[in-house]
């Protein structure tokens, strides 16, 4: 039986990744907590709403922020990377600060960092609607050994990793439903890939060609899915997978 293996959540989009072992799902919402916040660059203002990725600092633009570790403590998160050191802010009031401490991280060709802003109801993430994000741990082994090097789940920013389904299998699931745990999911789209998964998630530097190895080996740069949830409950590292 297919099972839960990890689950991840990334409060600022593009910036740090926090390891849970259990969560609640609410329907028609994503991963609590999860984009909940996200720090625009350049001229790009808050609408209030979601806008689209390009928008916002993240790892594509900044391999370097794809090596910050986040910890949530109510209102405190705690963010820490090996050249940069550690952080505490509080995102409702704290994003000049936070922009400022990722200054020496952000590219100088880049646009400028700008406001911390917080995410509408649906998150956001990459897609304009409430989705989390679910991903194989065989369909990493393959992309691995396809590499020839370790690949850390972080590079692929998911939300819930699963054991047990065949490598990339996961990718023909788009219409169908999950149950997980006590919560039930439709799997929506695939989720095609960008350069920040080519980057070590412990040293922020680029290391590995995963998008050539994915065209190379299956034709395409696509890994893991997106899914609304349609029935809440809660999950938690264990939980079984059905596909309904």
């Amino acid at each position: 039986m297919s099972r839960v293996a990890q689950i991840w959540r990334h409060p600022i989009k593009g910036i740090g990744a926090e390891r849970l072992e259990a969560v609640t799902l609410t329907a028609g919402r994503p991963l609590p907590g999860d984009r909940a916040w996200a720090l625009l660059t350049g001229n790009n203002t808050d609408t209030g709403t979601w806008q689209p990725c390009s928008n916002f600092a993240r790892g594509c633009y900044g391999p370097e922020l794809m090596a910050i570790t986040a910890e949530t403590d109510g209102d405190t998160l705690h963010l820490a990377h090996p050249r940069a050191g550690r952080i505490d802010i509080n995102p409702d009031r704290d994003g000049q600060k936070l922009a400022d401490w990722l200054a020496p991280l952000w590219p100088a060709e880049r646009p400028p960092l700008g406001r911390l802003i917080a995410a509408p109801e649906e998150g956001m993430s990459d897609a304009g609607y409430a989705c989390l994000s679910v991903l194989g741990t065989a369909s990493l082994a393959a992309l691995t050994e396809a590499c020839g090097q370790d690949l850390d789940p972080r590079r692929f920013r998911g939300n819930l990793w699963v054991d047990g389904p065949e490598p990339f299998t996961e990718l023909d699931w788009p219409g169908r439903r999950l149950r997980i745990g006590e919560a039930v999911l439709e799997v929506v789209e695939r989720i095609d890939r960008c350069r920040a998964t080519q980057v070590n998630p412990e040293t922020g530097e680029e290391d590995c060609q995963t998008l050539r190895s994915l065209r190379q080996n299956w034709g395409h740069i696509d890994f893991g899915v997106k899914a609304r949830v349609i029935s809440g409950g809660d999950i938690a590292t264990g939980a079984p997978l059905e596909l309904l």
